[in-house]
């Protein structure tokens, strides 16, 4: 059996990766800082599939809990064979409103963890001939809005480059870019979500099930849903000085500010 490991596995599309990756049999490794909702994931987990299910609380604002996951996933007796980097939260409010502390703990999260777990976790499956690493960015990542959409275009350019530097390897690496997704993140953030058109919202368990379609597929890059491909490539043909415009508006009105 492998195992998969993944950061932020308690809500949202961390849980919906866990619950797939339970039901088709894999290991896990669940990362989140809640202890006791992680117990209570893996108890459920391991009763419903008959997976193993270990918890690792680690906070992945701090260096400790960044060296934790590391340490976990550089473990050659027991190795991990899909990384699923998750973990990632909004601020509310505009630029400069926003304390310098939660920005940069946003980039800790985002772009730090981020890479330094993907390397943890590369370095193993590529002498190991095999691996898959998807790192959760956002649609966000391909219009120009603040920190958020920053942090998120990082871990895509990140991602695509170090697939290619590791073509050829038997290792996989993909960044999954999501639309909206009805998860705790909003709430969390303390931003309303009751102005957001229903169309525009995901199911978590199909973009799951698309992204890890696109990640057997080989692609470094996943947009898992129509109507946010089609919207991807509105953004590709639209100026930028009017792109930034538009998505600063609607980023006011839906999304990380």
């Amino acid at each position: 059996m492998t195992t998969a490991l993944i950061t932020g596995a308690t809500a949202g599309i961390g849980a919906a990766f866990a619950r797939r990756l339970a039901a088709e049999g894999h290991n896990l490794v669940l990362v989140a800082r809640d202890t006791e909702r992680l117990r209570e994931q893996a108890t459920e987990l391991h009763d419903r599939h008959g997976i193993e299910a270990e918890v690792l609380p680690a906070d992945l604002s701090l260096d400790d809990g960044i060296a934790a996951v590391e340490a976990r996933l550089s473990d050659r007796l027991h190795s991990v064979d899909l990384l699923v980097n998750n973990a990632g939260f909004g601020n509310k409010g505009r630029y400069l409103d926003v304390p310098m502390a939660d920005e940069l703990a946003m980039l800790k999260v985002h772009c730090e963890a981020v890479l330094r777990l993907t390397s943890a976790a590369a370095a193993g499956m590529k002498e190991r001939g095999r691996g898959g690493v998807v790192n959760v960015a956002s649609v966000a990542a391909f219009v120009p809005r603040g920190t958020y959409g920053a942090s998120k275009a990082w871990v895509v350019q990140f991602t695509q480059g170090a697939a290619k530097d590791l073509a050829g390897s038997g290792v996989r690496l993909m960044a999954l870019c999501p639309g909206f997704v009805r998860t705790e993140f909003h709430q969390r953030a303390g931003m309303g979500t009751g102005n957001i058109p229903g169309w525009m919202w995901l199911d978590a368990d199909k973009l799951v099930a698309a992204a890890l379609a696109d990640l057997a597929r080989g692609k470094s890059v996943s947009v898992p849903d129509p109507r946010y491909k089609a919207l991807m490539g509105l953004v590709k043909v639209t100026p930028r000085g009017l792109l930034g415009g538009v998505t600063s508006k609607t980023g006011r009105k839906y999304g990380p500010q």
